[in-house]
């Protein structure tokens, strides 16, 4: 993106003076300044109130709202009249008891918090950001800039930054390049991306959102603003980073580290968490285009059980359905769906049904004849309803930015409710049409009373058809948490559904590409995301698709899912010995799902990501920045998938502190790589030293038999370690009313002994009686176990081995 900035310090305002003629043209058309870039000029005044402050060049207004003490929010107003306030991502504006102050010198305007600093320079208007140390995180290049968009009114909108020489960029959502974006252009444009390629740009989400990493310091940005926008990394200029959209407001979020954690967190403050699922969507799910008819889905499900391979969820794509109408059956596939359902749920599988944003036009369809009298669908500047054709044929589509629409929507998961179905997955909703691609620009939107073109609109489209989604299961649901998945969204859409890459291949390099996706999806506010494990186009051998379960095990998601046109492939599919260690890897899921659930907790109530990249371990080793295997599950277990064909061993990048070889218990010191051998049925994992690690007892599904002791592996660590477990019923919402257990280990070894800490906060109380312990890496023998305190006593020194789970406060080993 060329930048063309005058000289604001040669040219000053022009002063007019009173004497001055006044010319009549008689043409007044000639006096029309050609269409060009508008830059700031300089700031000749501030206003405050309350938390925002007004800085304006005599036409143009910059605001400069403190939202916490490490988030900033700026806004421009070219002509100095804002938009009305008003975001999908950020449902409303915290603020919080913030410290914060104005000052002002020469040179510079200042806002002030504990945390930041914003700067406005009088000279130019150039707006920075320093620490309290007076480090420069972010600067503009330029002033921000806008150019007047003749065709549709408003302006595009420009935001142009210094890029420093060892700057990294990490986030955007979906992208399919490196995880690191230096030097890359990138363009958030919801798009229907079939079987996309590495480096394809845009796929299925738009999340304006990155993280900059330089000299140990991050910072976020966040550009909310949902028209096409694009970022530049040092692409065109590696001096400059620039974002710059095709509409609407520059309005974006200075984030405040300096931990790139920090980033994440806040960024969860604005835009929200995911709500908890119900314990079953950890599970394994099985997926095809498509199941059909009925009995081709009870030997999908027979087989799971037969082979003894977990799995909890079965899905529906679009056959399920009379000639792909939404919320209808074809009752020549599925004769009696409720009593199938109910039979699926009876040996243990959750039955999730696929639906699209296409409306078929058909008077005799009741859905159609409802929207079409409400005036439910989306039309277009001429007032003509918006017409399209997507797998029922022709279509009309409804608009789910009108609130009315969106209840509307919700309403109709009553009927697929009370046949039993347990889960929705929303897909074609960018949203994509065949042959045109998407909407035409001119489709008119409520946007909650906002009003906008399709070209405002696009970009949350999806997320507003899963809000719909979520909003009405969990209205006709009841007390009970509803699972929802879709593929397209904005920054926000965590807050109502999971995520999947979307339409991907069998390849090795689509393994790579899922790796980096998940991760960078983690890291960019969506933690409960996965990939079409085994790839959803071509064919994968049956080393490609194991090795694609043992990283799916890993992914807060976890579904298989294939074309119609491709060889059918079950965990079982390839024969053995695919089959037993696929096995072994989804029982190992099932093991995990308490550690699971506990990181989900945390993502839920303190913003963490589940997923975290190893630059995020240690941001200080600028070797990290540039690392994308290896990945931390939670922040105890660390994960290196096996990316190529026919790998034997792979070196492992192992972050600082004591690590433990999950297969071998082997110690290992951290803070350098190692060389680990991966036979096809290891792949390297490694836990962190005095963690604790919840285990279940292998089940066919979750809920499957009662649990009656929980096993707790422990690590040694000659050091202090805080770990967590999380538990409550698992498919209602009483943890909003604290109706859960939250449990806090605190491990600490000498060369002697060991001590384990509980301490609980919480409601909920657990059905199991016992805790199981598996102690691994004990530097001394083991002779006894002495409980402290024990049941609100203290015991003295006794050995209490068996002991009730929930009733001791410490432990010596």
């Amino acid at each position: 993106m060329e930048e063309n900035i005058p000289n604001t310090e040669l040219l000053p305002n022009k002063i007019v003076e009173e004497d001055e003629p006044f010319h009549h043209v008689n043409n007044p058309a000639a006096d029309i300044k050609p269409v060009m870039k508008k830059y700031l000029g300089v700031p000749n005044h501030a206003e405050q109130n309350k938390n925002k402050f007004f800085f304006s060049d005599g036409d143009a207004k910059v605001e400069i709202t403190v939202v916490t003490d490490q988030i900033i929010r700026v806004r421009l107003a070219p002509h100095g009249v804002f938009l009305d306030e008003f975001s999908y991502a950020v449902p409303e504006l915290k603020h919080k008891e913030v410290s914060f102050k104005l000052l002002e010198n020469e040179y510079e305007f200042c806002v002030s918090t504990p945390a930041v600093n914003c700067h406005i320079r009088k000279k130019d208007f150039f707006i920075s950001f320093s620490d309290q140390n007076d480090n420069i995180t972010s600067a503009d290049a330029v002033p921000m800039h806008w150019e007047e968009n003749i065709k549709f009114g408003g302006y595009y909108v420009f935001c142009t930054k210094t890029c420093q020489p060892e700057e990294s960029f990490f986030g955007l959502g979906d992208k399919p390049t490196e995880f690191n974006l230096r030097g890359k252009r990138l363009k958030n444009w919801n798009t229907d991306a079939y079987s996309f390629a590495w480096n394809q740009d845009p796929l299925y989400r738009s999340i304006p959102f990155y993280i900059s990493l330089n000299d140990d310091i991050a910072h976020g940005i966040f550009f909310d603003n949902t028209f096409k926008s694009q970022f530049d990394f040092g692409a065109e200029d590696k001096t400059k980073t620039s974002f710059w959209a095709d509409g609407g407001e520059l309005q974006y979020y200075y984030i405040h580290g300096p931990h790139m954690m920090d980033v994440v967190k806040s960024y969860h403050i604005l835009t929200g968490t995911h709500p908890m699922p119900p314990l079953w969507a950890f599970g394994y799910h099985q997926c095809r285009w498509s199941y059909y008819p009925e009995a081709k889905v009870k030997k999908i499900t027979k087989g799971f059980r037969e082979n003894k391979i977990p799995c909890d969820g079965i899905y529906l794509d679009i056959d399920y359905m009379d000639g792909y109408r939404c919320f209808t059956w074809n009752r020549k596939y599925f004769p009696d769906p409720k009593r199938m359902i109910s039979e699926l749920a009876a040996d243990g599988f959750k039955t999730v049904v696929i639906i699209d944003p296409g409306i078929r036009v058909d008077d005799n369809y009741e859905v159609f004849k409802e929207g079409k009298k409400n005036r439910y669908f989306c039309r277009r500047s001429d007032d003509y309803f918006m017409e399209g054709h997507v797998w029922p044929g022709r279509c009309q589509f409804p608009d789910f930015t009108n609130p009315e629409v969106r209840k509307w929507w919700g309403s109709l998961f009553d009927g697929l409710v009370e046949l039993g179905v347990a889960g929705v997955w929303n897909d074609m909703n960018e949203p994509a049409v065949f042959g045109a691609g998407t909407f035409p620009d001119d489709v008119r939107h409520n946007y909650d009373g906002y009003r906008g073109s399709h070209r405002k609109a696009h970009n949350i489209y999806g997320m507003q058809m899963v809000r719909s989604t979520y909003e009405g299961l969990r209205s006709v649901m009841k007390n009970k948490r509803p699972f929802t998945i879709t593929r397209a969204g904005y920054s926000g859409v965590q807050r109502f559904s999971s995520v999947w890459t979307g339409d991907n291949v069998a390849s090795w390099e689509h393994l790579k590409l899922g790796n980096i996706q998940c991760q960078r999806l983690s890291v960019s506010g969506i933690s409960f995301c996965g990939t079409d494990i085994g790839g959803f186009s071509g064919e994968p051998d049956g080393e490609l698709f194991t090795r694609w379960i043992q990283m799916g095990t890993f992914s807060p998601f976890m579904r298989a899912h294939s074309a119609g046109d491709t060889k059918e492939r079950e965990p079982w599919s390839f024969g053995e010995p695919f089959t037993a260690i696929n096995r072994k890897f989804i029982e190992l899921r099932y093991k995990l799902i308490p550690y699971l659930y506990s990181a989900f907790w945390e993502h839920h109530r303190y913003g963490f990501p589940i997923l975290r990249p190893l630059v995020m371990q240690e941001q200080e080793v600028l070797s990290n920045h540039f690392r994308q295997d290896e990945f931390t599950y939670g922040d105890k277990i660390l994960v290196c998938p096996v990316l190529e064909p026919g790998q034997t061993n792979r070196n492992v990048y192992l972050p600082k502190g004591k690590w433990y070889n999950f297969w071998t218990n082997e110690m290992v010191e951290g803070g350098k790589e190692i060389n680990v051998l991966t036979p096809l049925d290891i792949i390297p994992i490694f836990v962190k030293a005095g963690s604790v690690i919840p285990e279940y007892p292998v089940m066919q599904y979750v809920g499957e038999k009662a649990i009656e002791e929980v096993i707790l592996n422990i690590y040694y660590s000659n050091y202090e370690v805080n770990s967590f477990l999380f538990e409550d019923y698992g498919e209602t919402f009483a943890y909003e009313q604290d109706i859960y257990l939250e449990k806090k280990f605190v491990v600490n070894g000498h060369p002697k002994g060991m001590t384990i800490e509980q301490s609980m906060e919480g409601l909920y109380t657990p059905r199991y009686d016992a805790y199981h312990f598996k102690l691994m890496g004990l530097p001394f023998k083991t002779y006894k176990i002495f409980a402290l305190e024990y049941e609100n006593r203290i015991i003295g020194i006794a050995p209490i081995y068996p002991f009730k789970a929930g009733a001791f406060k410490r432990f010596f080993i």
